[in-house]
């Protein structure tokens, strides 16, 4: 009975402890009859083009099956076993289809035209006119004025990109589940922390083998990468990583994971779409409910700060390179040397490792100062609360005001696991708007990162590099929490800017930078004792080491993937590689080896919402180092009307209004990239 399934209950939370493969289907089925049907009574000429009549009942229903398909898809991410990705992509194409449908719907785009020019439009709210807009742009992208012959092949583009996409990521995931490699001799961990070498020990008596089991993990693989000793290890586990998903088979993959074709049909498929909709290419399709204004722009905002940053990248690999000719006997800095002879070179130089920091980052104390963080910044409270889950690990929160009014839930997953999608990521799973009795439907969230879980009875630690991915992904987190906009199409991140959605995040990460931050949220997993002030001192210092090597990193990947979508021909002779290539030699000061498949594990752009759009993250950072500059011009990271100003001008308005107007709002003037290069350490204070 539908009546009956846990995915058409909308009452309150998902019910995690419910739902099953087996409700997706009926439930999914269900819900697109009811929007057909919707769309077709809201079509009907004796609809009238009103907010009331038409606009908000195909929020309404819209939002219903957007809430269960995004549970679907949640799952798909987080627990990606046989049941749950059969699924997902048995509905994958009737879902995509609807959306695309609904996007080339003529009759709907001609309603939302006619209330952007009836009389009622000027008494609209300021959200109200913005959804409106937005509709409309986002219409004219759906294809919603293609000629009607030309509708049911933008339609199968859109259904084979989804399908692509979901192939993409399954592929990465099941490539790095099939490696693992086993050190049978102690001798062979030698460098490794204590901590790693117990998990390894564990995950071999789980599979039931003798010695010490690592795998391409970001728990197992990267402290390999960065302690071991021995580099033969180094090498194997880094041309594992480095081939996931593409055509060689010695790193336990097989043909049918080769992500290269999909590829290449994705780029084609995105060509294809951009030239029907009358564009010259993807870049500027993607562009369009951007901040930034046309490709050109973004590549020379690109090629400029890879300009400023070259100077200190060279200086960062030429260091690198005599440290590890001089102190630890490598005449050949290989890829799988550089973040193991860069650790040792950090020691050498500020005294400290790592992994000696990483001792103080217990987690129970990492979210109490995470918390404390969203306490004092933003007037709310964040208490434990509990509701169904979709594995034990996972732990739930709510956000209160100070009178204990509900501000908005999220979830939060910390560790990695074999079926869950590599990374960290926030997703929204419920957003808020205003509901028929005048209340407001408050916003609830997920948190995801893959971090190491605890072993035995001592708590999971956390590198800093974590810290600040926690910090990171709850920054998104309260933008979509603490919005106070109940226009759901713009409250929280929705109908923000792509390239000014990672603002909250990245500001949201100099707090890690905080001594009197780190003193409250650290507690040695030996002693208790909080981070040392000397050795947060060493860690400051050590802040910008590398920087230009890590600005250039980031930036290969931004242009490598506008220039994918603005000049690679995918039908050409090149390969993508090719242009990989082409870029690595017009930014980058160390190069990988040749057999190297980056982009075969590019899911941002490949299987994400990035593409032609991974410039956001440096983009956003020139907006979130100019905003935080805010609170250091105020002499104090809480200063209550500073952080009253950043709520209210940034975080509580959501896409109500242009990111660039908000920005104004919060600074009185137009960002500036002087923040960013002083925090980065290539431009004195």
């Amino acid at each position: 009975m539908l009546n009956d399934n846990p995915l058409l209950d909308f009452s309150d939370l998902p019910r995690f402890d419910a739902i099953t493969p087996a409700h997706v289907r009926p439930a999914l089925e269900s819900l697109l009859a009811e929007n057909r049907a919707l769309v077709g009574r809201l079509t009907d000429s004796a609809t009238p083009p009103t907010w009331v009549d038409f606009v908000r009942p195909l929020e309404d229903g819209t939002e219903r099956l957007g809430r269960a398909w995004g549970i679907v898809s949640h799952l798909h991410g987080v627990n990606d076993v046989p049941a749950w990705r059969e699924a997902y992509n048995d509905l994958l194409p009737e879902v995509t289809r609807f959306y695309t449908e609904l996007g080339q719907n003529l009759a709907l785009f001609e309603k939302y035209k006619a209330l952007a020019a009836a009389p009622e439009f000027s008494s609209l709210s300021a959200a109200q006119k913005r959804i409106i807009g937005n509709e409309i742009r986002d219409f004219r992208l759906a294809g919603a004025e293609l000629p009607e012959d030309q509708k049911p092949h933008f339609q199968a583009i859109q259904e084979e990109l989804a399908a692509l996409a979901a192939k993409f990521s399954e592929n990465l995931l099941d490539a790095t589940n099939a490696f693992t490699f086993t050190v049978a001799e102690e001798s062979g961990l030698a460098g490794l922390p204590d901590d790693v070498r117990a998990a390894a020990r564990l995950a071999a008596e789980k599979a039931g083998e003798s010695g010490w089991r690592f795998n391409l993990h970001a728990p197992s693989y990267g402290p390999v990468m960065q302690y071991a000793d021995d580099r033969a290890l180094r090498a194997r586990l880094y041309r594992a990583y480095a081939t996931r998903a593409a055509e060689f088979a010695d790193s336990g993959s097989v043909p049918e994971w080769n992500n290269a074709p999909l590829m290449r049909r994705i780029l084609a498929l995105r060509a294809e779409e951009a030239k029907m909709l009358g564009y010259a290419h993807f870049a500027e399709v993607s562009l369009v409910p951007k901040m930034a204004e046309s490709p050109a722009q973004v590549l020379a905002f690109l090629r400029e700060m890879a300009a400023k940053a070259r100077p200190f990248a060279e200086r960062d690999i030429v260091e690198l390179r005599a440290f590890a000719r001089d102190e630890l006997g490598l005449a050949t800095l290989e890829a799988w040397d550089a973040a193991f002879a860069s650790e040792k070179l950090l020691q050498a130089r500020y005294a400290f490792s790592e992994q000696e920091v990483k001792q103080y980052f217990t987690e129970p104390k990492v979210l109490a100062g995470l918390f404390n963080v969203i306490e004092n910044l933003f007037n709310v409270r964040v208490l434990e609360d509990t509701a169904a889950t979709w594995h034990p690990d996972v732990r739930f929160f709510r956000l209160e005001s100070r009178e204990g009014r509900l501000v908005g839930q999220f979830y939060l997953d910390l560790y990695a696991r074999e079926e869950k999608r590599g990374g960290a990521w926030m997703d929204d799973a419920r957003g808020k708007k205003r509901l028929p009795d005048g209340t407001s439907q408050t916003p609830v969230a997920y948190l995801n990162c893959n971090f190491a879980r605890p072993v035995g009875n001592r708590p999971a630690t956390f590198t800093h590099d974590e810290v600040i991915t926690l910090f990171h992904e709850t920054g998104h987190g309260l933008h979509h929490l603490l919005t106070r906009v109940d226009e759901l199409g713009v409250s929280g991140i929705n109908g923000v800017e792509w390239d000014a959605v990672e603002l909250p995040s990245q500001f949201m990460e100099n707090y890690c930078w905080e001594y009197a931050v780190l003193a409250g949220m650290t507690a040695h997993v030996d002693t208790g004792l909080c981070l040392p002030k000397s050795l947060f001192d060493k860690m400051l210092a050590a802040k910008n080491f590398q920087s230009g090597m890590q600005t250039l990193r980031q930036l290969e990947f931004s242009l490598f993937d506008l220039l994918l979508h603005c000049e690679f021909d995918p039908d050409g002779a090149r390969d993508v590689l090719d242009l990989l290539a082409d870029v690595r030699r017009e930014v980058a000061v160390f190069l990988p080896p040749e057999w190297q498949r980056f982009p075969n594990s590019f899911s941002h752009i490949f299987a994400g919402g990035y593409a032609a759009g991974y410039f956001s993250y440096k983009w956003a950072e020139v907006l979130s180092a100019d905003a935080y500059a805010a609170f250091e011009e105020a002499g104090d990271p809480f200063d209550a009307e500073t952080g009253r100003r950043f709520l209210d001008e940034i975080l509580s308005v959501g896409g109500e209004r242009p990111a660039l107007e908000s920005f104004r709002a919060f600074r009185g003037r137009d960002p500036g990239v002087d923040a960013l290069l002083r925090h980065s350490g290539m431009i004195s204070a």
